[in-house]
């Protein structure tokens, strides 16, 4: 039986966004009392808060939208790469360990260590290391950071780099508890229309 392993972060009413950004706020906003019947709850959140997907259109207004990404993307042969102690993750760190199939990357840092603070400052990855995965026929990566990008970029250069490559991008996840190596990811995001993102219950399979 494949074991799963949840590699989403919580999301709760302590869960920090991005700094000035919509906090995530849940509320039972008619209970059972008030029904007579059920309790009903009532969620505001921005679309990049605690384990996300980027859609394209995030950061390009011409950008593909949730609804129109491939979910099959998000369903993948992955790896889960040894990257700590680094402040800026190169090909080196990565090339070894692409295996024939896998097609999604996962960066484990383990930087952000108190997920009820949002950090400062991150990890990012060389300009470069896009293209290079690209030919080795990744098509998404997914970092335990909430960017991809430093926290103070206004450019977004890696963001857009890796779009200009067709990969796709899985931001938020939690690896401190998952071994490198190999595994079945799976992180779908909601079916929603026109969405520059969203929140999505990430899991590994490991056999």
């Amino acid at each position: 039986m494949s074991k799963i392993i949840d590699i989403s972060m919580p999301l709760s009413n302590q869960t920090p966004a991005w700094p000035g950004d919509t906090p995530f706020h849940y509320e039972v906003s008619w209970t059972k009392e008030e029904s007579g019947s059920v309790n009903v709850g009532k969620v505001e959140t921005s679309t990049h808060v605690g384990t996300h997907i980027d859609a394209p259109f995030h950061f390009d207004n011409d950008g593909k939208k949730v609804d129109e990404l491939s979910l099959d993307r998000y369903i993948s042969k992955a790896v889960v790469v040894d990257c700590l102690n680094k402040s800026k993750i190169q090909a080196s760190d990565v090339i070894p360990f692409l295996h024939e199939g896998v097609t999604s990357v996962l960066f484990k840092t383990t930087y952000w260590k108190d997920r009820q603070e949002f950090p400062k400052s991150i990890p990012t990855m060389d300009r470069e290391l896009p293209k290079i995965l690209a030919d080795k026929g990744i098509l998404l990566i997914g970092v335990d950071l909430p960017s991809v990008d430093p926290i103070n970029s206004k450019e977004l250069d890696i963001h857009h780099e890796l779009l200009e490559h067709d990969i796709l991008i899985l931001e938020g996840i939690v690896l401190d508890h998952v071994d490198t190596g190999l595994y079945e990811l799976i992180s779908l995001p909601l079916k929603l229309e026109g969405a520059d993102g969203s929140p999505v219950r990430a899991v590994l399979k490991k056999e």
